[in-house]
């Protein structure tokens, strides 16, 4: 079932929640739990749509607002938030960065036609953790969705080009060339065996890499080093 927070909207779907979750499932637990937010209903339809035809994701609540979108969250209880960045009312992304403070369990995906640098990077500085355009093909949505939930990110080929012709790190980057390596495969979900294996080091060399990236970034998990590759440049195309 769907539910929809009030909304001068007349349109979006409606029905009583169940099976609320504090918590994201773990893989087989049972369908990770999705919330659309966008000012049009059309597009929450068609999203709802393509979600509808992969297995192991649910819409459980629309929203057309910011702040609609921050009730939802707070109602149901979803493991996913497929987000607009630009609506009415409130700013989009004080709404997102609100979400990742009070459910930082709650992944959060921007899918918007704002295509500029300045949107992209305030969204992951706010605490999204993927970034997928409107107009990329519909195939991608799942790719996202499933990459986002099970690695952590996702960034489709279209932000990490653009995000790539920024200018590159300054003279002053904290880390050395060896470390700006292993953090670009690592931002990619690359293991570190297969890490290993690429640049001839041993696994546990490159272990003692990451945990000195961390270290010096001051960050704790492989999501946050994907935003910081992304912000610096860092992130080759491919999401």
């Amino acid at each position: 079932m769907v539910i929809s927070v009030p909304s001068s909207d007349p349109s979006p779907r409606g029905g009583p929640l169940t099976g609320a979750r504090d918590e994201a499932p773990t893989a087989g637990a049972g369908p990770w739990r999705v919330v659309l937010a966008d000012r049009y209903a059309m597009v929450r339809a068609a999203i709802g749509a393509l979600l509808s035809t992969v297995t192991g994701f649910e819409v459980v609540g629309e929203a057309a607002t910011g702040a609609e979108l921050v009730a939802l969250v707070e109602l149901a209880h979803p493991d996913l938030a497929i987000t607009e960045v630009c609506m009415p009312g409130p700013d989009a992304f004080g709404a997102i960065a609100e979400i990742h403070r009070r459910y930082p369990h709650v992944r959060l995906l921007a899918l918007s036609a704002d295509e500029t640098i300045d949107a992209v990077k305030h969204a992951i500085s706010s605490g999204a953790c993927g970034y997928l355009m409107k107009r990329a093909p519909s195939y991608e949505l799942e790719h996202a969705v499933r990459s986002v939930m099970t690695r952590g990110f996702y960034y489709s080929p279209l932000v990490a080009q653009r995000l790539l012709d920024q200018p590159q790190p300054a003279a002053d980057q904290p880390l050395t060339p060896r470390q700006v390596q292993i953090l670009t495969l690592l931002a990619q979900g690359r293991s570190s065996r297969e890490i290993a294996g690429d640049l001839g080091l041993s696994s546990k060399t490159v272990d003692v890499h990451r945990g000195r990236i961390m270290s010096r970034l001051e960050l704790n998990d492989v999501a946050s080093l994907a935003r910081y590759a992304l912000r610096n440049g860092l992130l080759p195309g491919g999401g």
